[in-house]
């Protein structure tokens, strides 16, 4: 089920951001400590708003994280718990993203990661530019990705 986070998700929405950073991008570990990627969640991530779960059987195993600015909307983070990929739940948050953000809708990703990239590309998004990594906290080079709609 698809659901706006809550201030009471906090907990269970880092847990998710962690345990998936560790599991899918192994090669660019957060620079921040898990304490740290805590109190961001609760401080900063919901309340600023356009963060959205998903919830199954009581878990939150999906987190969609939005935001608008003059160039369009943006995917901020989504992510999924480990052990949940090939579900459809990630095409659901995607669906969700385009139905409520402004046109194009722009992201975001690693380089190296191919399976959000190629999860990107069967949705329609195309690469528009690759960067060095030197604009991000990882230092990991990245690619943005825009769908036009």
């Amino acid at each position: 089920m698809l659901r706006p986070a809550r201030p009471a998700d906090a907990q269970a929405v880092a847990s998710l951001l962690i345990a998936a950073r560790r599991t899918w991008l192994p090669y660019a570990p957060s620079p921040h400590s898990d304490d740290a990627v805590h109190g961001w969640v609760q401080h900063v991530l919901l309340p600023d708003g356009g963060v959205s779960v998903w919830e199954a059987d009581g878990q939150i195993v999906g987190v969609l994280a939005t935001a608008q600015d003059e160039a369009g909307g943006w995917i901020e983070q989504l992510y999924l718990l480990p052990g949940h990929a090939g579900q459809g739940i990630g095409s659901q948050l995607l669906a969700h993203a385009h139905a409520t953000l402004p046109r194009p809708v722009q992201l975001y990703t690693f380089q190296q990661n191919d399976g959000a990239r190629r999860f990107y590309e069967r949705h329609g998004y195309q690469a528009v530019q690759f960067r060095d990594g030197s604009d991000n906290e990882e230092h990991c080079p990245d690619v943005l990705y825009r769908w036009p709609g």
